[in-house]
């Protein structure tokens, strides 16, 4: 029988005030604490993502393993926590049927 990876699902709040960056980052990661998939919501409220196969032009993969949750809530400015399978999937299909961001106002 092949051996079924097992899959960690991770949301990061980004607190910043950088218009071009994110304020929430989805992360699908496999055992080694690889991305495998990532979305990023925009304080404007737009998506970038990115996978194996496809990714928006701000968004890619993780050069290096994720590291572990409690690193990252080191630093005040990021709020991590694990989240399950079924809300990085609601994230990945908002991402990848999300209409650009409206310019008019």
């Amino acid at each position: 029988m092949p051996h079924v990876p097992s899959m960690t699902y991770v949301r990061v709040e980004w607190r910043h005030s950088f218009p071009a960056e994110p304020v929430t980052i989805y992360s699908e990661l496999d055992e080694h604490r690889w991305e495998v998939r990532k979305v990023e919501v925009f304080p404007d409220g737009s998506f970038g993502y990115a996978s194996k196969t496809a990714e928006t032009p701000s968004t890619g993969l993780g050069l290096v393993p994720f590291p572990p949750l409690a690193e990252i809530a080191e630093d005040p400015a990021f709020e991590p926590a694990e989240i399950t399978a079924e809300g990085f999937e609601k994230m990945w299909c908002a991402a990848l049927n999300a209409l650009p961001p409206s310019s008019a106002g």
